[in-house]
């Protein structure tokens, strides 16, 4: 990988992921959530675990949505709202682990290597992992997001259409309940 790919992509995840809490919309968090965990598919590579990576919190991010649409009182999540719960206690629990995760980093004894680094090791953990069925899981994750796009879709009994016309032109969206996105 190149290393200025590899350090837009760096930096987009970490930026991404600090923005999730910044968001008063479950929206935006919700996408920049995926920005996040796409870019970190990115850096891993898109060889086996980068697309399984990419996969899995592709269809993470729309089980989120469908879930937003079912029970949040605002689907679209537009409406602001705050992300943090008790942020000094969420500060210090953090802080504590960041602490104990550094001096394990720092004074754990790390095994030495023995024999030769593989040529690419991306690859070989997905080969040791998933042997021949790497197509089939792939091919298996896009069927799974299909089939929940398509539930989604098909659970909803209004569209579009029903809002705002057959041409999309009606100067008001036809709500049965007004005081939403509508009005």
């Amino acid at each position: 990988m190149d290393v200025a790919v590899f350090w837009v992509l760096a930096v987009l995840a970490v930026v991404s992921g600090v923005m999730v809490f910044r968001f008063d919309s479950m929206a935006r968090a919700t996408f920049s959530l995926l920005t996040s965990l796409l870019c970190v598919g990115g850096l891993v590579g898109l060889d086996y675990l980068g697309i399984v990576i990419v996969l899995m919190m592709t269809i993470e991010m729309a089980i989120m949505a469908v879930f937003m649409v079912m029970y949040m009182m605002n689907p679209a999540g537009l409406m602001p709202m705050t992300m943090m719960h008790n942020k000094k206690g969420a500060a210090v629990v953090c802080g504590l682990v960041f602490v104990l995760l550094a001096a394990g980093i720092l004074f754990a004894p790390w095994p030495a290597r023995k024999g030769k680094a593989p040529a690419d090791p991306t690859m070989d953990l997905g080969m040791s992992l998933m042997g021949p069925q790497m197509l089939t899981m792939m091919t298996l994750g896009m069927a799974l997001f299909a089939t929940i796009l398509a539930t989604v879709v098909l659970a909803t009994r209004r569209g579009r259409y029903d809002r705002l016309g057959d041409d999309l032109r009606a100067r008001r969206a036809d709500d049965p309940v007004r005081g939403g996105v509508g009005r």
